[in-house]
């Protein structure tokens, strides 16, 4: 475990107290329920911007707290474990993105109204089923975006949309050029697909050749800090079903066959932890950060989907039904695995990155 200062410690602990008691899982099943199309209750994002979340890596010139991406991590870490449904994993991407490319006035004018909460932005990138950013066709002329970008995150809440082009990434804003169409995924969160028709765009012009894939990567170490909260409420979870459920005439938690495949989770869960940590500190150093990333978003890929079928079965036949969390978080969980790069992608990239 990645050891942290007092003043992670007591993020973590406040982070974690507020989703136990003003965001358990029971708030995300009322919002699903409510089928608002935003997906996430803008009160609840509000009491984050308070807390500071919304700024935890944007520098302090901005209006942010530069508390670094390992303390984002813990945050994030906390939301995945009650399912709390928020913009603001997208927020943080697109504004790690204007931190990297945009130029003086971009950064000026957008990075303090994402650091206090006053606007939600996300990322667009792919246009197909699967992650593949070699694979984009959105194209600009004379400062006018078009294309279609497919499944984007928190895109009914967002004013900004960073989209990468087949030249870069460009800031759009929502309204004119813009049209969106939801798209129902199994997680019930909010997506769309997103249309742009001669939109107004502006070009991140820093960072770089590499912008697109420095952007990705951070997605994909924020997004394995969900993940890692996300499995270990299901492991928490399944053992204390485990400790409590009789089965002929003995708690189930006794049985040793039971007892190996929970040894295996836990020991599975150590790794993730180690992979996403390992991840998030790599992006506080400025070293490794493309071989980390991949490393964590593969590892908790693995790791998740593992636990979260693991959590299903142990449970029994209960499992499937909506009755209990187990199925929710399984449900999450499969949409996680997708978000930017799944298994294959991700070793496919890790072997390029080390040369074969």
């Amino acid at each position: 475990m990645a050891v942290l200062n007092d003043e992670q410690v007591m993020l973590r602990d406040m982070a974690r107290e507020w989703v136990t008691n003003e965001s358990p899982v029971s708030a995300f099943r009322a919002l699903r329920d409510r089928e608002d199309a935003h997906g996430f209750d803008p009160d609840a994002y509000r009491a984050m911007a308070e807390m500071g979340w919304t700024g935890i890596v944007i520098p302090e010139q901005h209006g942010g707290s530069d508390f670094g991406w390992l303390s984002l991590g813990l945050v994030v870490e906390e939301l995945g474990k009650t399912l709390t449904s928020s913009p603001l994993v997208s927020s943080t991407i697109a504004a790690s993105a204007i931190l990297l490319g945009g130029s003086e006035a971009q950064q000026e004018r957008w990075l303090p109204r994402l650091a206090s909460g006053e606007a939600v932005a996300t990322l667009a990138v792919d246009e197909g089923p699967r992650h593949d950013p070699a694979r984009i066709s959105a194209s600009v002329s004379d400062g006018k975006l078009s294309g279609t970008k497919a499944f984007v995150a928190e895109a009914h809440a967002a004013q900004l949309f960073v989209v990468a082009a087949t030249d870069g990434l460009y800031l759009v804003e929502s309204g004119a050029g813009v049209q969106l169409a939801t798209r129902q995924l199994v997680d019930r969160r909010s997506h769309a697909q997103v249309e742009f028709r001669d939109a107004p765009a502006e070009r991140l012009g820093g960072g770089g050749d590499n912008l697109l894939d420095d952007v990705l990567d951070r997605a994909r170490i924020v997004t394995s800090a969900e993940m890692l909260g996300t499995a270990q409420a299901v492991f928490d979870s399944t053992l204390g079903y485990l400790k409590q459920r009789v089965q002929f005439n003995q708690v189930l938690a006794t049985f040793q066959a039971l007892q190996h495949r929970m040894a295996d989770l836990y020991g599975d869960l150590a790794t993730m932890r180690s992979a996403v940590e390992g991840g998030l500190q790599a992006l506080d150093s400025g070293f490794g950060i493309a071989r980390a990333a991949t490393i964590a978003k593969a590892e908790a890929n693995r790791v998740l989907h593992r636990i979260s079928n693991e959590g299903i079965q142990l449970h029994g036949g209960i499992g499937m039904t909506d009755e209990y969390d187990v199925g929710l978080y399984l449900k999450r969980a499969r949409v996680l695995e997708a978000a930017w790069g799944n298994t294959a992608f991700l070793r496919d990239r890790f072997a390029t990155i080390g040369g074969y």
